[in-house]
């Protein structure tokens, strides 16, 4: 039995891919885990994982980046850790220098971070550019001398093994008995979106493609980016055809799904958006929801090949409204594409396909 430390300064202790996939599975593997975070909200076991807390993160994005990463470090040094396994770009200090002690240390790229930061409305546009190329050259420099890069998608993958040999996609695909559809529920004009409210992801276009079909509610739930593009929104015409249900668990999460016919996501075109995979695309299809999705070459492959929903220009409102209408007329294709969707991820998008990957990864830096 190896001891895996996972850590993360910006995650929550039940985020899905670090806890619900990579935690759990490690740990009905045999391995013993102890995710640490810093939530305030105390050490706890769940799911044979044990969740160690660093205490209450520190107050704003800046002072987060400064100083949780140094509070990581002091605490993961002592540690008895075999392998440690962290999930966030500000702690690739920390592991640099843990490495530098023989550790085996893993790090988890999410998202393209040089190029999501492109599209940060919070960074000055003057400055995203030259930001953008600093953080890829610190990146690229810690990440080539560490045992191993785990990447949530095949393109983010594609770049870290230019640069260390040692990279896996690890895709983050549900897990089977995620969102098991009910076996029928009245057929409704909801549909639902799922996730972060920012503006990137086209949140604004599709409260006006509401507006324009004026018969059609959207369940919303997840957190805004900010409290003034909550207000924003809030002020729209279409607002009043969401009917938002704040930042919910799973449970709510799968109660929603139910409830709906069809799950949006049409997030903009950015260089972050355009070769990603998000979760909420996989979670619909697994709930037997058809898709109103994007239309980047990627997503447009995955909805045709599966035969799992419609793609839209995200944005326009009007071509977002013409896809939600086309799918609510035809209850049949609507029921259709959702059971397509679900054979989808029973034969191919799966968390059990990629968690073999992540154990074997293990075993191999292990050895």
């Amino acid at each position: 039995m190896s001891r895996v430390f996972v850590a993360t300064t910006v995650h929550g202790r039940y985020d899905v891919r670090i806890f619900f996939k990579q935690c759990r599975s490690s740990a009905a593997h045999g391995h013993d885990v102890t995710l640490v975070v810093q939530d305030g909200m105390g050490n706890e076991t769940k799911d044979g994982v044990k969740i160690h807390d660093l205490g209450a993160p520190p107050v704003g994005r800046l002072t987060r980046m400064l100083f949780s990463p140094w509070r990581m470090y002091r605490f993961l040094r002592k540690v008895p850790a075999e392998i440690i396994h962290f999930h966030d770009p500000e702690l690739l200090p920390v592991g640099f220098l843990l490495k530098n002690n023989r550790r085996h240390v893993i790090y988890d790229s999410h998202e393209d971070v040089p190029r999501q930061l492109l599209s940060k409305h919070w960074i000055h546009f003057l400055l995203r550019k030259p930001i953008s190329v600093l953080v890829e050259l610190i990146e690229n420099n810690i990440s080539k001398n560490l045992d191993a890069v785990v990447c949530a998608t095949p393109f983010i993958a594609k770049r870290f093994k230019l640069i260390n040999s040692n990279c896996i996609a690890v895709n983050n695909f549900p897990t089977q008995e995620d969102f098991i559809p009910p076996k029928q529920q009245p057929f409704l004009r909801i549909v639902c979106y799922i996730g972060a409210i920012t503006r990137e992801r086209g949140i604004s276009q599709l409260v006006d493609a509401l507006d324009i079909l004026q018969d059609v509610t959207l369940i919303m739930c997840g957190p805004f980016e900010s409290q003034a593009y909550s207000d924003e929104l809030k002020a729209m015409p279409g607002w009043k055809f969401v009917d938002y249900r704040g930042v919910v668990g799973r449970e709510e999460v799968g109660k929603i799904m139910s409830n709906s016919a069809a799950g949006v996501v049409t997030f903009l075109p950015t260089p972050n958006h355009n070769d990603s995979q998000p979760n909420k695309m996989f979670e619909y299809m697994s709930a037997g929801l058809p898709l109103v999705a994007s239309s980047f070459p990627l997503w447009r492959q995955i909805v045709e090949e599966g035969e799992c929903g419609l793609c839209v220009d995200p944005s326009s409102p009007k071509d977002i409204a013409r896809g939600i209408a086309s799918l609510l007329s035809n209850e049949p294709l609507c029921r259709k594409m959702g059971n397509s969707g679900r054979e989808a991820i029973s034969n191919s998008y799966n968390w059990s396909n990629e968690s073999e990957k992540l154990l074997f990864l293990y075993d191999k830096i292990l050895k």
